[in-house]
């Protein structure tokens, strides 16, 4: 694949390390994030639950970069999945292979990453982009759990006016984590300084695919 493409065609297959969060939030205590044609948040008790990735992919996948990813959970029509909502990276060619390809609001920003350091040292992940200001977050280490964690989903994404279900497949070694948040409060994920994820854990050493496989599986995929 030559460094000259815009991006990589799909799927791509990512490879490295993520902090992951689910949250549950009052519908009115997000944003009105535009979703796609028949999508709606999906509501469990009156909560509307959403997930936070803050990632580092490696060179062993298909790109390198850092991520801050929201995913809102949804639904249309009977199906369920995720939308991604909010998403900032620092690499060009995913922010364009993401809207290209998937439709997936991907924004540039500035990460640093600074290790926890042993096996009970706190990791800092941050963001700087314009829309957000500062975002700081923070991960302690928690207790691993036995075997690989295997996530199967649908990315429910719109391009060129069509809604797509983007199957995503994701498996890592997980352990669990106590993540906090500090986001500017002046900036697009101020929400994420109004609580803490119900539920926090890293993955390691995760494979992650997206996309489609062919353009046939393209078309027999559409949301």
């Amino acid at each position: 694949m030559s460094g000259a493409e815009p991006f990589p065609p799909e799927p791509w297959d990512l490879r490295g390390r993520m902090h992951v969060g689910l949250w549950k939030a009052r519908p009115g205590r997000l944003p009105r994030w535009p979703l796609p044609e028949g999508v709606r948040p999906l509501v469990v008790g009156g909560r509307c639950p959403l997930l936070t990735f803050c990632v580092d992919y490696s060179p062993e996948g298909t790109l390198s970069y850092r991520e801050l990813l929201v995913a809102l959970a949804v639904r249309r029509g009977r199906r369920t999945g995720c939308t991604a909502v909010a998403v900032w990276v620092d690499s060009e060619r995913s922010r364009a292979g993401g809207r290209t390809l998937w439709g997936i609001p991907k924004e540039l920003g500035e990460f640093a990453l600074e290790p926890g350091g042993g096996a009970a040292g706190t990791e800092h992940f941050r963001l700087r982009a314009a829309r957000t200001g500062e975002v700081r977050a923070a991960f302690r280490p928690g207790r691993p759990l036995p075997g690989r964690l295997p996530i199967r989903t649908r990315l429910f994404q719109e391009v060129d006016g069509q809604v797509l279900a983007v199957p995503a497949h994701l498996t890592g070694r997980p352990a669990l984590t106590r993540a906090s948040f500090r986001p500017d409060p002046a900036g697009a994920l101020d929400f994420l300084g109004r609580g803490r994820p119900v539920l926090s854990f890293t993955l390691e050493d995760f494979r992650f695919r997206v996309g489609f496989r062919s353009p046939r599986d393209r078309l027999d995929r559409r949301g």
